[in-house]
């Protein structure tokens, strides 16, 4: 049996006897019932994963996956893909704005090199490259399917070790010019949209850039052929290698029952294909917000979850992520310190 297969089948339901006891503390603090919203779903969430009725979170920890893009030969990005190199290392050196917020949140960062196209000689970012760079899927399938298993078994694999040293709860992250366009790709495929309608500016391109953009999606689906009801097909022939190790660590996350903090447009697509291979795995997923970028909000709606911030923030790398972390600190603030009616004698 595969890494992926192991994985698949250790992703379970939430706890819902634990679930009750923590909605039966949650009606009686010192509020109206429900009166906290959606502080109150993360904490019976919460509850339900760990199958404990007070649970605790910390420590906390953030993945952020680097990968470069053979399609950027089209011209879809703003940037050139020597930005992703020259990035990596900002991560471990604490410059990024991922590393900032993550600072902020409690929450530990490691960046991983899982398809760079560059070799990055770096002590603070692990080297799990797969390959240096998808291929052009605008010419053919942008990575072999042995490349998309590889790259999700690799993303399992260091989520859990990042568990395995005690991490609670896990937040996804992404780095590399051009992954918009095979994040875009996969929700037209996933998703049943246009290109049209999935396609946005990324970094920042102008008008004839994105239309260019868009015909480049169309013309990538239409020569791969991916198969909608296999995702990894769908994964290696339209993806990315980060976003494939994204997919991985969305599924650990859920096998392990650890919940996992679900960052932008790009780690969306990462978290869409894990829905496709286990519908389960959605209960341990927490969104943190909706980008700027396009279609993030449909690609949330195909997922069947609603992000908890909505901050106009494109630049991916996993803050949101860590700025939902500090979220998931005040919901279970709420459930573990706030006074019952009992506490005050009602």
């Amino acid at each position: 049996m595969s890494v992926i297969e192991k994985t698949l089948q250790k992703i379970g339901d939430l706890d819902r006897e634990s679930m009750e006891k923590t909605q039966d503390r949650l009606n009686n603090l010192i509020k109206p019932p429900g009166s906290l919203g959606v502080l109150e779903d993360l904490a019976l969430q919460l509850s339900g994963i760990y199958g404990d009725p007070m649970p605790i979170i910390s420590p906390k920890a953030i993945i952020v996956m680097g990968g470069d893009h053979g399609v950027v030969e089209e011209g879809v990005s703003a940037f050139p893909p020597m930005v992703t190199a020259v990035m990596m290392p900002q991560f471990p050196n604490g410059g990024a704005g991922v590393a900032v917020l993550a600072k902020h949140a409690g929450a530990t960062l490691t960046a991983v090199d899982i398809g760079v196209a560059a070799n990055i000689e770096h002590p603070g970012v692990l080297n799990r490259k797969i390959k240096s760079g998808t291929a052009n899927m605008a010419k053919g399938p942008a990575m072999t399917r042995e490349e998309a298993v590889k790259a999700i078994e690799t993303g399992i694999e260091i989520a859990e070790e990042e568990i395995s040293k005690g991490a609670r709860v896990l937040g996804t992250g992404d780095m590399g010019i051009g992954n918009t366009t095979p994040s875009s790709a996969l929700l037209s495929v996933f998703g049943g949209f246009s290109a049209d309608e999935v396609t946005g500016r990324g970094t920042g391109i102008d008008d004839e850039a994105l239309l260019l953009k868009a015909k480049v999606i169309n013309k990538a689906i239409e020569i791969n052929k991916p198969d909608i009801n296999d995702p990894v097909d769908v994964l290696a022939k339209l993806g990315g290698l980060e976003i494939a190790g994204i997919t991985g660590i969305v599924l650990a996350a859920a096998a392990n029952r650890v919940p996992v903090v679900v960052d932008g447009f790009i780690s969306s697509a990462g978290a869409l294909a894990a829905s496709r291979l286990s519908p389960k795995s959605v209960n341990f997923m927490i969104p943190s917000h909706c980008s700027a970028e396009q279609a993030h909000r449909s690609m949330l709606e195909c997922i069947g979850l609603r992000p908890m911030l909505d901050m106009k923030m494109r630049l991916g790398e996993g803050t949101g992520a860590a700025l939902t972390m500090t979220l998931i600190d005040a919901s279970l603030k709420i459930l573990h310190e706030m006074a019952t009616f009992k506490d005050i004698g009602m």
